[in-house]
């Protein structure tokens, strides 16, 4: 995300003076950095966006609340260490990743999935490391992608958070645990009637499930925390998760999978990544952001299916894949206008900027009759 101006952010797009006053505080600063660093997992470059999702992650478990936290300071103090770029450091650009890597080994090594358990004292030791090394990861990938203008996203938490997975198997004192829930449509029972809840509860768990949280009613708080930032980014994240699980249904995907958001929290990251955050919103790019759910949406089951053997989740893979390769070549399509990692705000940020420099280059009346 770009450089701030001193003591200005946005809420829900609109420009709000003194909101990030805490920022460059000696003392609360270094908070600050942490909450827009949860924010960032959802694009919003805000505090008290950050703020609200913790309180939904606290809603639904204490426990994904506290490992959130451990995560965000951990991989953004290691930032500090290393002195890394500053001013993405206070955006919290190194804090998201570190985040969901903590969430990600608590999930899929607690016997219960929804609330988490509370790790040992080897576990959290592991988190700790995985959370640094997104650090780390994020830096190389950022610095790999750069000539593109493409954002490494959430890559370096898939990256880490497959390889810590996998050692998780082969060390006798950290406690794995089942790895029950399901990571594949193959495990859900077919035939079952879609109803009501399958909509609500699959949209609500469709966001929820971006943070782990098997709670369609976290899901919505979250919403709300991304709408305080920018409404067109919830907006997007919303329209993303309705889709994914109308698409699912439509092809016959199992009631179960779709009810626990599972084919539409990577769906909802590629709606906001292209429908506002990484291309100026157009119509065109609407429904090149449309586009986007859907593959998403057939590619999560199809990521699934090939990792089921080895029991490892999707993650956001396959968010990042379609939003890379939908992202990389936008040079060539004259209908979509990119917005580089360095300069993207919110949707309504973007369309701003955009409308300024397209009067900026109007010719003056004097000019025009010339």
């Amino acid at each position: 995300m770009r450089k701030r101006a001193p003591n200005l952010d946005y809420i829900a797009g609109a420009r709000v003076v003194k909101l990030n006053y805490f920022q460059d505080h000696p003392v609360f600063g270094f908070a600050d950095w942490s909450l827009r660093g949860i924010g960032q997992v959802v694009f919003q470059d805000n505090p008290l966006s950050g703020l609200v999702i913790l309180a939904a992650l606290f809603f639904n478990s204490w426990i994904y609340g506290a490992i959130c936290i451990l995560g965000v300071v951990v991989s953004t103090a290691t930032a500090m260490a290393l002195r890394a770029d500053r001013d993405m450091i206070r955006g919290g650009l190194y804090g998201f990743n570190g985040a969901l890597v903590a969430l990600a080994l608590i999930a899929f090594t607690s016997e219960n999935f929804r609330t988490g358990t509370v790790p040992s004292l080897h576990l959290t030791v592991y988190i700790v490391f995985a959370a640094a090394m997104t650090t780390m990861v994020f830096a190389t990938i950022g610095t790999l992608l750069a000539p593109y203008k493409v954002a490494s996203l959430t890559m370096p938490f898939v990256l880490v958070g497959w390889l810590f997975l996998f050692a998780v198997l082969k060390f006798d004192n950290i406690e794995a645990g089942p790895l029950a829930k399901p990571v594949s449509p193959d495990q859900y029972a077919e035939g079952v009637a879609y109803v009501l809840p399958t909509w609500y509860m699959g949209i609500g768990n469709a966001i929820g499930q971006i943070f782990f949280q098997d709670n369609w009613i976290s899901g919505y708080l979250i919403l709300v925390g991304i709408a305080i930032h920018s409404r067109i980014a919830a907006g997007m994240a919303l329209i993303g998760a309705a889709l994914a699980a109308l698409v699912a249904a439509v092809f016959g995907g199992p009631e179960g999978a779709i009810r626990d958001g599972l084919f539409g929290y990577n769906a909802a990251l590629t709606a906001m990544a292209l429908g506002g955050i990484f291309l100026v919103l157009t119509w065109q790019s609407f429904a090149y952001a449309l586009f986007g759910v859907v593959v998403t949406t057939w590619l999560w089951a199809s990521v699934a299916i090939f990792l089921e053997p080895i029991g490892m989740p999707v993650l956001t893979s396959t968010f990042v894949i379609v939003t890379w390769l939908m992202l990389i070549g936008t040079h060539v399509f004259k209908a979509l206008e990119p917005v580089a990692p360095a300069e993207a705000t919110t949707p309504e940020g973007n369309r701003r900027r955009r409308h300024t420099a397209v009067a900026d280059s109007r010719p003056y009346p004097e000019e025009r009759i010339a």
